[in-house]
């Protein structure tokens, strides 16, 4: 039986073009399995309807406690995806249901597929057990990848990867977890480990987000703003940017008139408080690319 130490290279192998091991009918069914997951896929971003976000999910236990209080009390501030961005999304879910067929093809226990599981009455769905190991599967650009490929996860983790993860395994009563990832760009591989020593408590997160939820008034703010250069301006650093709340949660910027946005050559910039005009085209709708 393989081990999933040897997962990525086993992947790598199947492409250099060596016989296949396994027999063409097993082949077969996995890729059929294949074709069924990107279906659920697919017809989900074609009859997408706005997510219910009234009750805590296990996927999102890792985002900041201000940020999930406003996903369970506000419906979002007007901030749309972008088709592109939507279409971006969709591909990384098939390339994530790509490592795992690529897995399965290769040899390796590919079981429990998007399994519903509970910690203290929290739902979420986990990517899959691969020999053994809770796994899940993450599609990445260059530098979201590096964090994967060198395990620095732990030290920037805006996404709550980990509290993730270890609920998932924790829901399993498995010590062994790991992020499968593909860099979107290059179509490199890797596998990311995490100790259980690195787990945090997920039952104890879970009935602490309960706490906060419950509460009339959203807690303190995440991030701070940040100095913009040396104009004496600030503006949202990149968390409170991606954040489909900020309107709501800044509203007191700017003495109280909210964000303003402005269009730079790199992208638009949210400034909490303008000290020198900047001279480019200021925006007024939000819309997160």
């Amino acid at each position: 039986m393989k081990n999933i130490d040897t997962l990525v290279s086993d992947i790598y192998e199947l492409f250099n073009l060596t016989p296949l091991e396994m027999d063409e009918k097993e082949v077969d069914k996995h890729i059929d399995n294949f074709g069924e997951m990107l279906k659920v896929h697919i017809k989900s971003f074609l009859y997408e309807v706005p997510r219910d976000r009234s009750n805590l999910r296990l996927s999102s236990i890792g985002k900041p406690d201000r940020q999930i209080w406003y996903d369970i009390h506000r419906k979002l501030d007007g901030t749309q995806l972008k088709p592109s961005t939507r279409i971006k999304f969709l591909y990384g879910y098939i390339l994530e249901e790509l490592l795992l067929l690529c897995a399965s093809i290769a040899g390796h226990s590919v079981t429990d597929q998007q399994i519903e599981v509970s910690v203290g009455g929290v739902l979420g769905h986990q990517d899959s057990i691969i020999d053994g190991v809770l796994v899940d599967c993450k599609s990445a650009s260059g530098n979201g990848f590096k964090k994967f490929k060198f395990n620095t996860l732990l030290e920037d983790d805006p996404f709550g990867y980990i509290a993730q993860i270890s609920a998932y395994a924790q829901a399993n009563g498995l010590d062994q977890a790991a992020f499968l990832a593909i860099d979107k760009s290059t179509g490199e591989i890797c596998l990311s480990k995490v100790h259980n020593m690195e787990f945090i408590n997920a039952e104890a997160r879970v009935n602490s987000l309960k706490q906060v939820v419950s509460n009339d008034q959203p807690p303190s703010r995440c991030f701070p703003d940040l100095p913009d250069g040396k104009s004496g301006n600030r503006k949202l650093g990149i968390n409170c940017v991606y954040c489909s709340h900020k309107s709501e949660c800044w509203s007191d910027a700017n003495e109280g008139k909210g964000l303003r946005i402005f269009k730079y050559a790199k992208g638009k910039r949210f400034l909490t408080h303008v000290e020198k005009e900047p001279d480019v085209e200021e925006v007024y709708a939000l819309e997160v690319s």
